[in-house]
């Protein structure tokens, strides 16, 4: 699996090795002790989630309060998305800083956004499916949204005709309004 770093620190992607032939593809999306090496930590994934995405549907920016974050290794298996994570940790050199990246089925990248972050994505095709493996359980009630266009971030999300948002998400916040 090759590894880079991004300008926020422990915010990493990987792109593990593919082997294609004849017949297809095949390649390792995850190995517990490699992946512990990279970070150079150990983690612990508690639980797998999934989600499929209609072309322009936006997600997010999610995240998880204390004591409930949640680090999430995530990717796409289908489709593809630009990729968004927050930096929200309040001690950070980098807070309120964000980092998008093109994930997709056929660059088969994956990002890890450590605990700490606000993480949303936008979907660029039909049918795209989500998968990301977390650290800490859903817990509803720590669970808060900053609002995906928060003027201070000021993230850019790409060419967006018309975002398709759930009720939820269009209820978030603006970073301000957090007690990191």
């Amino acid at each position: 699996m090759d590894i880079q770093k991004t300008e926020i620190d422990g915010l990493l992607i990987f792109t593990p090795r593919k082997f294609e032939d004849e017949r297809g593809y095949f390649f390792e999306s995850f190995n517990q002790r490699e992946f512990n090496e990279l970070i150079g930590r150990e983690v612990i994934f508690v639980q797998d989630n999934e989600s499929c995405s209609h072309k322009n549907v936006l997600r997010g920016l999610h995240f998880q309060s204390a004591p409930f974050e949640q680090g999430k290794l995530v990717r796409v298996a289908r489709g593809a998305v630009i990729d968004i994570a927050v930096d929200i940790r309040k001690n950070s050199k980098t807070f309120g800083k964000w980092h998008s990246e093109l994930l997709s089925a056929e660059n088969g990248k994956q990002m890890w956004i450590p605990e700490g972050f606000a993480h949303g994505f936008i979907s660029l095709e039909d049918n795209t499916q989500f998968l990301y493996k977390c650290t800490n359980y859903y817990s509803p009630q720590h669970e808060n949204t900053i609002i995906w266009n928060d003027q201070t971030l000021n993230i850019n999300w790409g060419a967006i005709d018309h975002p398709i948002i759930s009720e939820k998400d269009l209820h978030g916040k603006t970073i301000e309004l957090f007690n990191f």
